[in-house]
C-alpha cells in the first residue's frame, strides 16, 4: 500500500488539536438557527464577503457595501464575485478533474484583467518541467491521493497554488477558490458557508507570512500554514455565526 503523502503533517507539533478545534466551530455554526429558513440568504452574503476579501487580498481593496451595490467596475473584484458565484456548481467536477477546474477558475477570475488569450492558460507558455511536476502532484491529491482531513488538504492546495502562481494575473483569487472548493467537494463545508477567505483577510499579515513560509517546504514552514490556515477556518466559522445572527435579527 502507498503511503499517504500527506499523513506526516498530522505530525506536526500543535497541527492535529488545531484541527480539532477547527472543526468543532464549523460543525457548531454550520447549526445555527438561521439556516434552517433563511440558508439561501446567508450563503448569499458569505459568497459577497468571500468575494471582497479575496480581492482585498489581491490589493484590490473595496468597501463591502459599495460592492453589494453595485459601483465597483474593477476586473479583479468582479471577477472575485464570480469565481464566488461559480463554486457550487463546481465542487461536484473538482475532485475528478482538477486541471480542467483550475482552468474555468482562471478564466472567471481574470477575465478583463489579463489578455484574453491568457485565460485559462498557464503562465508562461510551455509550463516550467518542476511547476507542472508539482500541479500534476497536486491534482493527484485532489482526485483521491490522499485520506488526510479535508482542512489539511485544502489548506495543502491553497498554499501550492499560492507558490506556483500557475496563471497570469489575480492567481491568489484562484488558490483561494480551490481550498474552499476542497472544503465543499470533500463535506467539510458542503455549502460553502465558512468564510475562510475573511479569516485570511483579518490576519493578512500572519497569511501572507506563513504562505511564504509554506513555500519554502520545510517542516515549521508548513506547520506556521497549517497553523494558519485553521486560525482563520475559526474566523470564518465566527463569520458565518455574525452572518446568521444578523439575518435573524433583521429578519
Amino acid at each position: 500500500m502507498t503511503a499517504d503523502p500527506l499523513a506526516p503533517l498530522l505530525a506536526l507539533a500543535d497541527v492535529a488539536p488545531a484541527l480539532d478545534r477547527a472543526r468543532e466551530r464549523v460543525d457548531q455554526a454550520l447549526r445555527h438557527r438561521a439556516l434552517r429558513r433563511h440558508g439561501g440568504q446567508v450563503a448569499a452574503e458569505i459568497s459577497l464577503r468571500s468575494a471582497v476579501a479575496s480581492a482585498a487580498l489581491e490589493g484590490y481593496v473595496h468597501e463591502r457595501e459599495a460592492v453589494r451595490a453595485g459601483t465597483v467596475t474593477d476586473p479583479v473584484a468582479q471577477g472575485a464575485l464570480r469565481v464566488a458565484g461559480a463554486l457550487p456548481g463546481l465542487a461536484d467536477l473538482w475532485p475528478k478533474a482538477p486541471r480542467q477546474v483550475l482552468a474555468r477558475l482562471h478564466v472567471l477570475a481574470a477575465r478583463g484583467a489579463v489578455a484574453e488569450d491568457a485565460l485559462g492558460r498557464p503562465a508562461g507558455g510551455a509550463p516550467d518541467e518542476p511547476a507542472a511536476a508539482r500541479l500534476d502532484a497536486l491534482s493527484a491529491l485532489v482526485t483521491g491521493g490522499t485520506s488526510v482531513s479535508p482542512l489539511v488538504l485544502a489548506a495543502v492546495v491553497h498554499g501550492e497554488l499560492l507558490a506556483l502562481r500557475p496563471f497570469a494575473g489575480p492567481s491568489g483569487v484562484v488558490a483561494r477558490a480551490a481550498a474552499r472548493l476542497t472544503l465543499l467537494s470533500t463535506g467539510f463545508d458542503p455549502r460553502g458557508l465558512v468564510a475562510v477567505d475573511v479569516g485570511h483577510r483579518e490576519r493578512e499579515p500572519e497569511y501572507v507570512g506563513a504562505a511564504g513560509a509554506f513555500a519554502t517546504g520545510t517542516p515549521d514552514g508548513v506547520r506556521a500554514w497549517l497553523r494558519h490556515y485553521t486560525a482563520a477556518i475559526e474566523v470564518g466559522a465566527d463569520q458565518l455565526t455574525a452572518v446568521g445572527d444578523e439575518v435573524l435579527a433583521a429578519g
